[in-house]
């Protein structure tokens, strides 16, 4: 599932074309699932013709700033993602929505599983599903003090705390694997048994992961070979670290959990 990195990515993609052109076509392809709320015609007459004034993002949202309201917002779900090409070009395959700028640019939102969302928004930010989003982990990361007030209010077990999108928007199951792999905490404690010290060390990993795979265009070759991301995925019984450290898969939250009982406590 496209996490923060790969969402940011596709954004900063999506301004390089879109910013400050003009929409000069765009094609639909109806799906009731896809498309929320929203008929596809209406989608496409509501962009048609408009300048994109810049693409945002809050967690694994994204949204088009457009000269005039209602804004298009998606979700890429599980395998959603955007594809850009030339005019003339092929569409990809399960493509949704094909956006086309006076230039010959075109953006396709494609969405191989049907898991990700199309809609209109007004005010994306202050509407559903946006309105019911905590800070977003790359721009908008409390500072310990706040953070570590947050999670004493959660009892929950810290990895399932990490993944509540009303708190930490934009992680997902690796990285919040990873943070607390690399912070030394067990994902089973409570948020709440965390301690200042635990909490420092918590919020400068995980903004630490974020920002080098953004830094990185989520190109998961380009990360430190040292991760756990590069040996947690298949839950192996004889899964090692690059250390050579024992790593256990189990269940917290309903989310397949990698953790390595020698380092986290």
């Amino acid at each position: 599932m496209p996490e923060l990195p790969e969402v940011e990515t596709a954004r900063r993609r999506a301004e390089r074309v879109l910013r400050g052109r003009r929409i000069a076509s765009v094609a639909v392809r109806p799906d009731p699932i896809v498309f929320a709320g929203v008929a596809p015609a209406r989608f496409a007459a509501a962009l048609r013709g408009r300048r994109v004034l810049g693409v945002r993002r809050k967690g694994k949202h994204l949204w088009l700033e457009l000269d005039r309201r209602p804004f298009p917002l998606f979700h890429f779900g599980m395998t959603g993602s955007f594809e850009i090409y030339g005019d003339g070009q092929p569409r990809p395959r399960f493509w949704k929505v094909e956006i086309a700028t006076e230039e010959g640019a075109c953006l396709a939102i494609s969405d191989p599983r049907r898991l990700g969302r199309i809609r209109l928004r007004q005010h994306p930010e202050t509407e559903s599903p946006l309105a019911g989003l905590g800070f977003d982990v790359l721009e908008g990361l409390p500072k310990a003090p706040e953070l570590g007030a947050l999670l004493a209010r959660r009892h929950g077990p810290a990895k399932a705390v990490l993944l509540d999108q009303s708190l930490f928007a934009g992680v997902g199951n690796w990285i919040a694997d990873e943070a607390l792999y690399q912070a030394a905490i067990d994902p089973r404690r409570p948020a709440s048994s965390l301690g200042p010290a635990e909490v420092r060390r918590l919020r400068a990993r995980l903004l630490g992961i974020v920002r080098l795979a953004v830094a990185v265009g989520a190109d998961d070759r380009r990360f430190p070979r040292t991760w756990l991301f590069h040996r947690r995925w298949g839950r192996a019984p004889d899964a090692r670290t690059a250390r050579g450290e024992r790593i256990v898969h189990l269940t917290i939250g309903g989310r397949t959990s990698a953790f390595v009982p020698s380092r986290q406590r």
